[in-house]
Parts: C-alpha cells; sequence; structure tokens
C-alpha cells in the first residue's frame, strides 16, 4: 500500500503509517529498529531495493532521506516536505518512508526523521553514496549507535580510508571492510589447520579497491609481519599468499566466485567466495550493533603506512601506479591486539604467533 503526501509534516506522516498499517489489518508494530538512508535521486532506487532485501532478516522501518537541490534562488528559501508511505508488500517485512526534502529543510534533516524513529529501538544510519567525513559528528549521524558508510564509492577510495580513520569514532563501519568477512574468516580457518609461523603476506587484488587495503592492514596488524600488497585486473579481491616457514598457504579466486585454498601437504581444495550484493552486506552490518573494535584497529593502523618498496616516485598515500606491484612492510613496534570475541580475528594471532 502506497500513500502519497505532498507539503506535508512528520505527524501527518505518522499518521499515515498509523492508518495504512489499519488498512493492511497489522496494526501492530513487529520491527526491530530504524534503517535511515541518506542518498540522492539516483542511487535512491539501488539502496531502498538493498534496504527492502535485507529487511526480510531484519524487520524495520527504512527512512529514506533524499535532498533535493533547488535551482533558483527564489525555490530555495521555500522549505517543503514530500513523503511516499509504503507499508506490507511494496515495503518488504517492515515499513518504508521516503522523504524528499526541498528549500531550507534540507539542512534540518534531522528534525523530520526524529519524530519518525521507532521508539525504544536502536538506529543505523547508511550512505550509500556521499558520506560525511566525520559520521558520528554529523546531524544524523549523531541519531545512530551505527553508521555506516562505503569507501567504494568514493572518487578516491584509499584515500578517503586515512580519512576515516582520523575521524573514527565507535559505530562507525565501512562496507568496504564488510566485504572482506568471508577472506577472513577462510584466513583464520586456513591458520588454524596448521602450527606454523607466518614470515609474510602478499595481499592481490584490483587498483582502488579499499577493501584491499583493508584485508592488508588487519594482516599486518594481526600479525606482525611483512605485507606486499600487489595489483590485479580484478574481479576484487583475488589471492592472499602466505609465506610460513611450513611452506605457504594460498587462496586464490581468479573469477570472482569460486576460490581455492592450498596448503603444502594437503590436497587443494575449492571454497565458495562469491561477490556479495549490498543487500548482503547490510544485512550483515544489522546483525551486529556494538562498536567493531577489529575494524577500528585494522583502520587505525593507517593506510599511509603502505609504502612503495620498489623506490622511484613515492604515489600518493595508499596508491600504487597501475600495473606495480606495492610492497606493504608491516611496522617494527609491536601491533595492537584485537578483542578475543571472535574466533575469526583471533587464530592468525594464535597461529602466528606474532605476540
Amino acid at each position: 500500500m502506497k500513500t502519497d503526501l505532498t507539503d506535508t509534516t512528520a505527524s501527518k506522516i505518522n499518521k499515515a503509517l498509523v492508518k495504512a498499517r489499519r488498512a493492511i489489518g497489522t496494526p501492530a508494530v513487529g520491527m526491530v529498529l530504524t534503517l535511515v538512508i541518506v542518498t540522492d535521486e539516483e542511487n535512491a532506487y539501488d539502496a531502498l531495493k538493498a534496504a527492502g532485501d535485507a529487511s526480510r532478516e531484519h524487520p524495520s522501518r527504512t527512512l529514506v532521506v533524499i535532498k533535493r537541490v533547488s535551482r533558483s534562488p527564489r525555490d530555495r528559501t521555500q522549505s517543503r516536505l514530500d513523503a511516499e508511505v509504503r507499508v506490507g508488500a511494496d515495503a518488504g517485512t517492515g515499513e518504508t518512508v521516503v522523504l524528499r526534502l526541498y528549500g531550507e529543510v534540507v539542512d534540518h534533516a534531522q528534525s523530520v526523521v526524529l519524530p519518525l524513529l521507532l521508539p525504544d529501538a536502536p538506529v543505523v544510519v547508511w550512505w550509500p553514496v556521499n558520506a560525511p567525513l566525520d559520521p558520528a559528528n554529523d546531524p544524523l549521524g549523531a541519531l545512530a549507535q551505527r553508521r555506516v558508510t562505503d569507501t567504494y564509492a568514493c572518487e578516491q577510495p584509499v584515500k578517503e580510508l586515512a580519512a576515516r580513520a582520523d575521524a573514527y569514532t565507535p559505530g562507525d563501519t565501512d562496507l568496504s571492510w564488510t566485504r572482506i568477512t568471508p577472506w577472513r574468516s577462510m584466513l583464520a580457518a586456513a591458520l588454524d589447520q596448521v602450527a606454523c609461523q607466518v614470515q609474510g603476506v602478499e595481499v592481490e587484488g584490483e587498483e582502488f579497491n579499499p577493501s584491499c587495503e583493508l584485508l592488508a592492514m588487519w594482516l599486518a596488524d594481526r600479525l606482525d609481519v611483512p605485507v606486499r600488497r600487489t595489483r590485479s585486473a580484478g574481479p576484487g579481491l583475488t589471492a592472499v599468499r602466505m609465506d610460513t616457514d611450513c611452506g605457504p598457504i594460498v587462496l586464490d579466486r581468479a573469477d570472482g566466485s569460486l576460490a581455492t585454498l592450498a596448503i603444502q601437504g594437503q590436497p587443494k581444495r575449492a571454497v565458495a567466495l562469491k561477490r556479495r550484493d549490498t543487500a548482503e552486506l547490510i544485512a550483515e552490518e544489522l546483525r551486529r550493533l556494538d562498536p567493531d573494535d577489529t575494524y577500528a584497529s585494522a583502520l587505525r593502523y593507517g593506510v599511509e603506512r603502505l609504502k612503495q618498496g620498489d623506490g622511484g616516485d613515492a604515489p600518493a598515500k595508499g596508491e600504487g601506479r597501475g600495473g606495480e606491484r606495492e610492497a606493504v612492510p608491516a611496522p617494527v613496534e609491536s601491533a595492537a591486539e584485537g578483542p578475543a570475541a571472535e574466533a575469526t580475528e583471533e587464530a592468525p594471532v594464535k597461529k602466528a604467533a606474532a605476540k
């Protein structure tokens, strides 16, 4: 069921939600959180579709905030709020409100969103594109327990990681980090099968993919060994090679779907490691609303510490020249230890015996 409201208010939107729920016979509210999506008109459809798919696992009230840019000075002085209320089959398993802000109300989006938040429920704010440099101090971000950005959608994603590290606040996270969860799990499981010292690591992936840098920083931070970052044609991450005193461990994914895990002295095995869509990534992030200390530790390792090792003109921070191999030496000092809550993060530390 869809209801269009023109030049409306938050109070009228709440009344429309109650009326729509009663009309379809579901007066009770069974949602577990409020998901606020801050985007533009161009990316609103894809973001809304991903949120709708994720709502099958996490029933939520989804508020889509679209800030419309007025073309003339006269229009910019005229504030208006239009809304589209979707309940039932049109909104997945929750409720969806698409808010279009015009004029001066664009600068006060938090005042529109605040009355529409579910009472006594967590709030997650997601910026698919154009995320603020400091999400926690953004007026909308300040309302949330969890703030989701995506550096992969930025103009210079690797440089963006440095800005994210400077402004990090507990509760911040990045879909580029979420994309490497299967890689971290698989690498941790591989190290659980051997009792060897890791001596060096090579991370291979396409250029300007922040997930590659995050995986390299995570390995360098957790293992305290030299990490070499190399370029490939992609898609995404293509391989991780770990040199140990028992022989190499290689996780190779050339096609973006099926990977091969090779451990010295064991037969090669095929493992599913497909590239996931945005709906799966958002669903994963909504499963945990507490601060991700492991992400914070990897991010604070510092993309500026990823240096090129072959000499010549130094590129910009964290960026190599296309087709060249970039070395990532780990620091001499001990890396910060992460939490002991998850086996995914702890396995490399236990097996590498870096600390």
